[in-house]
């Protein structure tokens, strides 16, 4: 074939895939041991088929678009064509970004090689590439602003669910400590008063981190100060009110395990159920004693009934409550704060009317600097200081 021959079959090629669509007419013009040696997208091959595919991937983000051929030269078996293509981006994900509805241009040269009047190979550049990561850069950053936004609304609820205060309770100190490990999380504490001048204590954990485990804790915990307000409520009663109404509504493969107990200051009298949560320490004497109460997580399934104990907090004694995020920090070697260490430090501590205080310096100190958390950390500390006039 002569090189007018050559740039009219280029022309006509390029016509049927960017102009008239024509798949059947593109298929027609490729040889049948075609080679695409364009910079490819992953996953596609450098065969007739992927080729193919390609462009079927472009029809199916892109409007038909309108080709103006600048200039054309050819030599031997070669064509070289600089051209400029103009369509919109409206149909469907190209390049890993969303239709924008923006016309896309594409300033390229393409370099066909004919051999027998069927096009045997393609090399090509254009500007589209650089014009769609621009695109994914732009949609990326405003993605990540629309997240951040929406965290910072999220965590100023979650921070809003938060007592306000602390009740002052003559003869007792209560200490909250609480640090999500990102924006928003999934532990929380509460602290309310109830009738007759009984106090109730809340400590929970929602499955996971971030939005979904925040939208789970205020909901357990707006049921749980609601529920608690019936005076003939027991601590096995709420729980169990609660795990009902969570089973209905919280979503699959996700649960709060939690720690409710209801304080009498005047008798240090409290009664306590678990609902999963880490067991509380009760420093008395110079020892650590487990708070133990049988029961499963909130809203696994409903029907759930939760067993009820109870202690009397004498003068000097101090309770830990906490989350799991304490005991499973881990140092730089991989060691984990645990249990044990966790429950030396109560019974040295426990005394300490800033129990509290003394574990977080222990916890800092063991993970060291850079220290990357890993999930939220809440810290509740009671003690009972003085007696009652």
């Amino acid at each position: 074939m002569s090189a007018e021959e050559n740039m009219a079959l280029a022309r006509r090629f390029m016509e049927a895939r960017v102009v008239k669509r024509d798949l059947d007419a593109v298929d027609e013009m490729l040889a049948p041991d075609f080679v695409n040696q364009n910079k490819l997208v992953p996953g596609q091959e450098p065969d007739r088929e992927g080729y193919m595919r390609g462009i079927s991937e472009y029809h199916a983000a892109l409007s038909p678009g309108r080709l103006i051929i600048e200039d054309q030269v050819a030599g031997g078996d070669k064509v070289v064509t600089r051209f400029i293509v103009h369509a919109t981006h409206d149909r469907g994900d190209l390049m890993g970004v969303a239709p924008t509805g923006r016309n896309l241009t594409n300033r390229a040269i393409v370099i066909h090689r004919i051999v027998e009047g069927k096009i045997a190979e393609e090399w090509g550049m254009g500007t589209i590439g650089a014009t769609l990561r621009k695109q994914r850069l732009e949609q990326e950053i405003r993605e990540r602003e629309r997240v951040e936004q929406e965290l910072r609304v999220a965590r100023s609820i979650q921070q809003a669910s938060l007592p306000k205060e602390v009740p002052e309770l003559e003869g007792w100190q209560i200490s909250p400590f609480y640090r999500p490990a990102r924006e928003v999380g999934g532990d929380f504490y509460d602290i309310f008063e109830l009738e007759d001048g009984r106090l109730g204590l809340v400590v929970g954990d929602a499955t996971g981190k971030g939005v979904p485990a925040a939208l789970v804790m205020a909901s357990a915990r707006s049921m749980l100060r609601a529920v608690a307000q019936a005076p003939a409520y027991s601590p096995g009663d709420v729980l169990s009110r609660v795990n009902d109404s969570l089973a209905i509504d919280i979503p699959p493969n996700m649960f709060v395990t939690c720690f409710y107990a209801i304080l009498d200051p005047k008798s240090g009298h409290l009664r306590y159920a678990n609902a999963g949560h880490d067991l509380p320490y009760l420093w008395h004497g110079g020892g650590a004693e487990e708070l133990k109460a049988r029961g499963m997580p909130l809203g696994l399934m409903p029907g759930m009934s939760y067993e009820e104990k109870e202690v009397t907090i004498e003068l000097g004694d101090s309770v830990l409550f906490y989350s799991d995020g304490l005991v499973e920090a881990h140092e730089p070697k991989g060691e984990m704060f645990g249990f044990p260490r966790l429950r030396g430090l109560v019974a040295e501590h426990g005394e300490d009317g800033s129990l509290g205080n003394s574990l977080l310096e222990e916890l800092y100190s063991f993970v060291g600097d850079g220290w990357e958390q890993e999930d939220d950390i809440t810290i509740l500390t009671l003690k009972r200081s003085a007696s009652l006039s």
